[in-house]
């Protein structure tokens, strides 16, 4: 079976893209095939999988858009071995709101999907900064979400409005929907605010929070920059640790 797992989050700068590119490839690096599906207009996602945005001919702006192109059709090979991504482009903002005309509107991606996701064990979803249709998309789609979540202040305080949707979703569009968990991200443990924010993640709902917590670390900043996942880029890394033990932890929630 393929598990579909949305990253979600409507903060932006709260490590989405990061999540999704690194564990991607800390679940290739154990065999499994991969496929990463860009919903975000930036294209963070496919830049930092090393696809040049001038050679996409095909985007998901196409997959979304009264079917002008299948899945199929857009995913791309990535320079790490069994990571595949569907690439997106700034098509994608314009996208969204062709979108809204459309029946079936919320579940044109888990649509998509289906002639194609059996291919791969995992397909990783990183979704908008924001919690418009694009994300909504992305949640119907996903047998569960992931939620970064920065260790500051102002990051945790939309919290409650994404598990509102999620709930939404849950209970109209996609029942079999559950929160995987909440990833800490950007953790500094050097100060009081990371510890406390991280001490409140963990004391706050009922949701679970991953033990491996992300912290700021050259070696995924640089990773992007040359278009692999840090376990490749920096195998040896604290972060790519980091990202293998996420993956872990995501398999055996999984088979939870």
């Amino acid at each position: 079976m393929t598990t579909v797992i949305a990253i979600a989050n409507q903060k932006g700068g709260v490590g989405k893209t990061t999540t999704a590119i690194n564990l991607a490839g800390a679940l290739a690096e154990d065999g499994f095939r991969v496929l990463c599906v860009d919903m975000d207009p930036q294209a963070n996602l496919t830049v930092g999988l090393g696809i040049n945005l001038n050679t996409v001919d095909q985007s998901m702006a196409d997959v979304l858009s009264d079917g002008r192109a299948t899945l199929a059709d857009v995913i791309v090979t990535t320079d790490t071995p069994g990571i595949d991504v569907a690439p997106a482009h700034i098509d994608l903002a314009s996208t969204e709101g062709e979108m809204f005309t459309m029946l079936g509107r919320e579940s044109v991606l888990r649509d998509a999907l289906e002639e194609t996701a059996d291919r791969y064990d995992f397909v990783l979803i990183d979704c908008p900064p924001n919690l418009g249709l694009l994300t909504v998309n992305g949640l119907v789609a996903s047998d569960s979400v992931i939620i970064p979540v920065q260790t500051q202040f102002y990051a945790m305080k939309g919290l409650n409005n994404l598990v509102k949707v999620i709930n939404t979703i849950r209970l109209k569009l996609n029942r079999n929907l559950r929160i995987l968990g909440l990833l800490p991200t950007f953790y500094d443990g050097r100060t009081n605010l990371a510890r406390d924010m991280l001490d409140e993640l963990r004391s706050v709902g009922d949701h679970h929070i991953f033990s491996s917590v992300v912290r700021q670390t050259v070696k995924l900043g640089e990773a992007p920059l040359v278009g692999r996942p840090v376990t490749s880029y920096a195998g040896d890394s604290v972060a790519a640790r980091t990202y293998r033990e996420l993956a872990r932890e995501v398999i055996d929630r999984g088979q939870a």
